[in-house]
């Protein structure tokens, strides 16, 4: 590691000779895969970013030139090169360095991301900022052939391919892979693309073989046949000057066309080719497996972990599988998250009834839409963070005309390591304002197989959310029975407070109410609301206590409190969830207990309270 321990920011780097660059690279690979290793993390993506980012920072004057980074996961060789090498061993733990930029961690991270598809947007904002402000500065943004899948990307080529005094780089990282293999019909035009290489092969070879007179008639041909094989590409109809393919670990092809591209004015489109996993034979074999591990021995691998508790995904998985055996007009989407969503057993069992929309959350809600104008009953697998960027295709393309799709949630709530931009906190927030929506919230893994079976027998659109990673160990049947729509359930009779725990919020809240003696009801639907259990409470009850794990603003105790200001009733009532603020990485019971949402923190929170409680007062809405 002698070259680098002496890289503490990009200038070091800079004063490097070029036949230095190869070994650094070896070393911070080797660096790379012993950190991750030990923290977990994301390791398939950042072992094939590894020359690009040494190019970069090589070539560019970082951080006064901007460069983004789509997605962000790919980002730690950057972090390493960028004077956070010491700091890897904190990497996604509380108080520790995030897995994705973030520009109040350091400069160099112009652009803070997590979600894809953003990079080339952001990177033209400062490019035409630098215009305008008349600053000589580069722009690039780094961009995945997944994350080119969504519309936002084409968007910003769209408009970027009409400025041409200023300094924009766009590179395409082109691995083959997003997190899912890729889908669609842009994998298949870069796989074009790359076999046009064979044309410039055969022409040399033809030269080299052909007569004079042949070789002067080849010319003449050549031109047109040009045209046939080898077209403008897609990215030059937009505007911009394409260069590529090349290989992305090669640094003896990286260090001088970026030193070339530099010098370029107007929209410049870069196209290189990585691998996921390159150095490390395992992650090259399964990038898939080696995509986000947690800690492992690189010696030896990633091993088969020992059978444990059902996670919420695996039992949508089955539950999926089960109710597409049951019904022929099941049909799966997912927006290029199959492993993530638990849907390979089913893209294997029902290929014709599996669609993966590729990185087009947009997209995936309407296509839903679509589908089930006609009769079919599209079931979404959709990360509650990602939903957030179909909202408007949700209300007015599935909401508005009442059809009947089933959304099932995942991430819901915090997320632990993945931090603030992937913690799906706003759903029940968002979801119940909208109309016709049934939003769901599950305590256990089998109520959350009841709650699909629920949702989907619902004849419009329906949410449920569950969280990442395994519930309390509930047996989950194999049945497909579906719960009252609109009731919760009584869970446990107390005295004086009652809580209403909507979702994962069970487990805690009946800790709690053992040392308070209170009583607590499952809620379960967060919209339609179960208004008679809460009235029902209000009325025997001096304390009502909602708890979730979600925005409190215009979340599930925010419906609460309109029931009872609906009928009438003034009482005390303590909404208890998530700040307003956005909650850091770290591990998931950690931040919990840090929002008072662990058993402790209820019962803490609960005996302030009642010091502090008023008479109650009913008045008639009559």
């Amino acid at each position: 590691m002698d070259l680098l321990k002496k890289i503490d920011a990009p200038s070091d780097l800079r004063r490097l000779s070029r036949s230095q660059l190869k070994p650094l690279a070896d070393e911070l690979r080797a660096f790379l895969l012993d950190s991750v290793s030990q923290t977990g993390g994301h390791l398939s993506s950042n072992l094939g970013t590894v020359e690009l980012t040494i190019a970069l920072h090589y070539v560019f004057n970082t951080p006064d030139d901007r460069i983004v980074w789509d997605v962000g996961h790919q980002t730690y060789p950057h972090k390493i090169l960028t004077g956070r090498r010491d700091r890897m061993d904190t990497l996604r733990q509380r108080d520790g360095i995030s897995g994705f930029p973030r520009r109040d961690e350091s400069p160099f991270d112009t652009f803070g991301t997590a979600h894809s598809s953003t990079s080339i947007s952001a990177a033209l904002g400062m490019a035409l900022a630098a215009r305008t402000l008349g600053e000589n500065r580069h722009a690039v943004a780094v961009i995945g052939d997944g994350a080119m899948t969504a519309g936002m990307a084409f968007e910003a080529l769209n408009n970027a391919g009409v400025h041409e005094d200023m300094n924009l780089l766009v590179i395409l990282n082109d691995n083959d892979m997003s997190i899912s293999p890729p889908v669609g019909a842009l994998n298949r035009y870069l796989a074009r693309l790359m076999s046009g290489r064979f044309y410039a092969a055969a022409r040399n070879v033809g030269k080299s073989v052909l007569p004079g007179p042949m070789l002067e008639l080849a010319k003449r041909l050549e031109e047109h046949a040009k045209g046939m094989v080898l077209p403008a590409t897609m990215f030059e109809e937009f505007g911009f000057n394409y260069i590529g393919p090349i290989d992305g670990h090669d640094l003896d092809s990286l260090v001088p066309t970026l030193q070339n591209l530099k010098q370029l004015k107007g929209p410049q489109f870069l196209h290189v080719v990585t691998k996921k996993g390159q150095g490390y034979k395992l992650a090259e074999a399964d990038p898939v497996l080696y995509h986000g591990p947690g800690k492992f021995n690189p010696a030896e691998g990633i091993k088969p972990s020992a059978p444990g508790k059902k996670t919420y995904t695996q039992v949508f998985g089955q539950w999926l599988c089960d109710m597409a055996q049951n019904d022929k007009r099941l049909v799966g989407i997912t927006p290029a998250m199959r492993e993530g969503s638990g849907m390979v057993e089913f893209e294997q069992r029902f290929p014709d009834r599996y669609y993966d929309v590729g990185i087009a959350e947009q997209h995936a809600v309407t296509f839903a839409a679509g589908m089930a104008c006609e009769g079919l009953k599209p079931v979404v697998a959709i990360y509650s963070t990602f939903l957030q960027r179909g909202y408007d295709q949700l209300i007015h393309d599935v909401a508005l005309q009442n059809l009947d799709v089933t959304f099932a949630l995942d991430r819901a709530g915090l997320v632990g390591a993945d931090g603030a931009t992937h913690a799906g906190n706003y759903d029940m927030a968002f979801l119940r304002c909208i109309p016709n929506m049934v939003v769901m919230a599950a305590s256990d893994e089998n109520e959350c197989r009841q709650m699909l079976s629920t949702a989907y027998q619902y004849p419009g659109p329906a949410a449920v959310r569950y969280p990442r990673g395994a519930g309390v160990g509930a047996a989950v049947g194999t049945d497909l029975d579906t719960i009252p729509m609109g009731k919760g359930e009584l869970r446990r009779s107390g005295k004086r407070v009652a809580i209403l725990a909507f979702g994962t919020m069970l487990a805690p809240a009946l800790k709690a109410a053992e040392e308070l003696n209170a009583t607590v009801a499952n809620m379960r639907f967060v919209k339609p609301l179960d208004t008679g259990l809460v009235l029902e409470l209000a009325a025997s009850h001096d304390l009502l206590v909602t708890v979730e794990e979600g925005c409190i603003m215009g979340g599930a105790g925010s419906a609460v409190a309109e029931a009872l200001a609906a009928a009438g009733v003034v009482m005390p009532l303590m909404q208890l969830g998530l700040p307003d603020r956005f909650v850091d990485h770290g591990d998931a019971p950690q931040l919990l207990a840090s929002c008072g949402l662990d058993a402790a923190g209820i019962a803490a929170s609960v005996r302030q309270r009642l010091g502090k409680t008023e008479p109650r007062l009913v008045v008639s809405n009559v």
